[in-house]
């Protein structure tokens, strides 16, 4: 992690403010960090990776977002080569996967849509086969790289008549340059202004049948319950590091700013405050790792995962308004940090399953219903 947190501390900081101004993904910051084996950590070292697991994964993701969460998100130019990991053709694996570990592709999936955004079986984006190929047609919305990608896997309805709704959904790989493909890159968003973000369009886009994601249709739905296993992790790691890193610049703060002939840091109540958001952090940091050791164990508990990513999630959003609040009317300057932490942190308990949706899935796993 000390590579990670030095390449981080040296190269974000140097375009963080302008990128989160300009709304721009750090290209050249992404660049360096796939040369420099970021971005195949649990990418195979039979496609140019190293070949660890996503716990580590995830503890350079939490030292990326430790120095800013914007450009941190680098990181996620990798989404979807989990997909193809997991249960991609050799083909795939070696023209994507390769691509990926070294900085040379950028993937997104698509599975958020207009009006099924929690309710991932409200999908209607749909891929009907023809001859050899498959017609998409449909949109999806909010798409992480969703402008840059390179290819993004899109959740389709393939077999709208199936038995089981579960049953419905294949995902397919589509290529930036195939026809009827169109990104809209969206702006204005609160934080990660340096991510992209943007809403997808498929007008009978045709893809080849060897673009299908797995051996058979209808795969879909347990492909995306297990992608989010992996990354409701990794979103809880960046909620420790956007916390961390808030943490980190009030601690420096208070020792420094003087009120009533004192350091702030002199200030019983201020103490108290470092203490419970260091004791805040620490908790959501050790159930991350416990959740991403069991992942990378094949003992997948969904029920802690979601328990990591709630808790997470809050402690990012309570230690950033800390920290703010430590600074006084100065966090509210965008010349401090923290004021762009404090709106990066609120993105931890929306997207990869709102904390909603977590709090279903941790009373399901308790109470024992489906």
């Amino acid at each position: 992690m000390e590579a990670a947190r030095k390449f981080a501390s040296n190269e974000f900081p140097k375009v963080a403010r302008e990128c989160d101004r300009e709304e721009r993904f750090p290209m050249d910051v992404w660049k360096m960090a796939g040369e420099l084996g970021f971005m195949g950590i649990f990418i195979s070292p039979d496609y140019g990776g190293l070949g660890l697991g996503y716990l580590e994964h995830a503890m350079v993701m939490e030292e990326f977002w430790r120095a800013d969460p914007g450009v941190g998100n680098i990181l996620l130019a990798v989404f979807g080569s989990e997909l193809i990991g997991a249960y991609g053709t050799d083909a795939q694996k070696e023209v994507w996967l390769s691509r990926v570990a070294g900085g040379k592709a950028i993937l997104a999936c698509g599975i958020t849509e207009p009006n099924a955004g929690s309710d991932i079986l409200a999908q209607k984006t749909n891929a009907k086969r023809a001859g050899d190929e498959y017609v998409i047609n449909g949109s999806k919305q909010f798409i992480s790289n969703g402008s840059i990608a390179d290819a993004v896997l899109v959740m389709c309805v393939t077999n709208p008549d199936a038995g089981k709704p579960t049953d419905r959904f294949s995902f397919l790989l589509v290529e930036r340059d195939r026809d009827g493909f169109s990104s809209q890159k969206l702006k204005g968003k609160m934080g990660i202004r340096a991510s992209d973000t943007a809403a997808l369009s498929f007008d009978d886009v045709k893809v080849p049948g060897e673009n299908l994601i797995g051996t058979d249709e209808g795969n879909g739905f347990r492909q995306v319950m297990n992608l989010f296993n992996a990354n409701r992790i990794i979103a809880a790691a960046q909620g420790v590091g956007v916390a961390q890193g808030a943490f980190d610049r009030a601690a420096a703060y208070i020792k420094e700013r003087v009120q009533f002939g004192k350091p702030l840091a002199s200030f019983q109540g201020i103490q108290f405050k470092i203490a419970e958001m260091a004791s805040r952090i620490e908790a959501a940091r050790a159930l991350y790792h416990k959740a991403g050791w069991l992942l990378d164990h094949n003992r997948t508990d969904p029920g802690l995962i979601s328990i990591a990513k709630l808790v997470a999630g809050e402690t990012a959003v309570r230690v950033t308004d800390e920290a703010l609040q430590l600074h006084g009317g100065y966090g509210y300057m965008d010349e401090y940090d923290v004021e762009r932490f404090y709106r990066d942190a609120k993105v931890v308990e929306i997207y990869e399953g709102a904390k909603e949706i977590e709090k279903i899935t941790i009373a399901r796993e308790i109470l024992g219903r489906g």
